[in-house]
């Protein structure tokens, strides 16, 4: 073997330790439970916190976790400050115009009003979302006066303070609250399905990434692990797959 070639075998197998080193970030809001939350040690936890590691292990990926606000989490994907988005994010239309997804990890569920009053006026009146959700968008072209809010903690909160006379979530995010409201809030209306299940983001560019982690999707779906995970975080009226 020649010196050349001996120091292009030595480059590439620094190389090949060195991707296989690389830690791929996880990017999550933390703060729209049971899908992610900021536990009491100020760790990253819920439902995709589960779900994150798992795909991780069996994706033989070192992962690390990085939380985000959420009006901000398409941009940072693309600037490079995470890998993957694992933050409740329904997979649309709109948003493969920009990045990629995975296959759904969470299937689709509707999309529920929740005010103080059964007689509140979700069609006209104002209606609080969190911004840059699907919710929004359905809120902004429903007739009602859309007041939309960083986090979603906000907008529940101008429910309870008189600034709008319902909020538009995911059920799944809405029905703790009202459970833990003692009769304060209630659900009104019609449950409304818009969007897809809810996938990981990635960049378009990252495709051997995608293709590991949806067959570790893939995989938790076929060995009842999603089902498992849905049935902790979400209870037994979860949708499973």
């Amino acid at each position: 073997m020649t010196r050349i070639a001996l120091a292009t075998a030595i480059v590439a197998l620094t190389s090949g330790l060195a991707a296989a080193q690389d830690v791929v970030r996880l990017g999550t809001e933390g703060a729209y439970p049971p899908f992610n939350l900021i536990n009491d040690q100020g760790e990253v936890a819920g439902y995709e916190r589960d779900v994150g590691d798992e795909l991780c292990k069996r994706a033989e990926l070192t992962c690390e976790w990085v939380t985000n606000d959420w009006d901000s989490i398409i941009p940072n994907l693309q600037s490079g400050n995470y890998d993957v988005i694992i933050a409740g994010m329904s997979i649309t239309d709109e948003r493969k115009e920009v990045i990629d997804f995975s296959q759904e990890y969470y299937p689709a569920v509707p999309s529920v009003y929740v005010a103080a009053s059964a007689d509140a006026d979700i069609k006209g009146g104002v209606v609080a979302a969190q911004t840059s959700t699907i919710q929004s968008a359905h809120v902004a072209e429903s007739g009602a006066t859309l007041l939309e809010f960083a986090t979603p903690d906000e907008t529940v909160a101008a429910v309870r303070n008189g600034e709008a006379v319902a909020v538009f979530a995911d059920r799944d995010f809405l029905a703790p609250i009202v459970a833990e409201s003692n009769g304060a809030l209630i659900m009104v209306g019609e449950p409304v399905s818009i969007g897809g299940g809810v996938g990981l983001g990635l960049r378009k560019s990252d495709a051997e990434l995608k293709g590991k982690l949806d067959a570790a999707i893939t995989s938790m779906k076929e060995d009842g692990t999603l089902n498992t995970l849905i049935e902790k975080h979400f209870g037994p009226e979860g949708v499973k797959f």
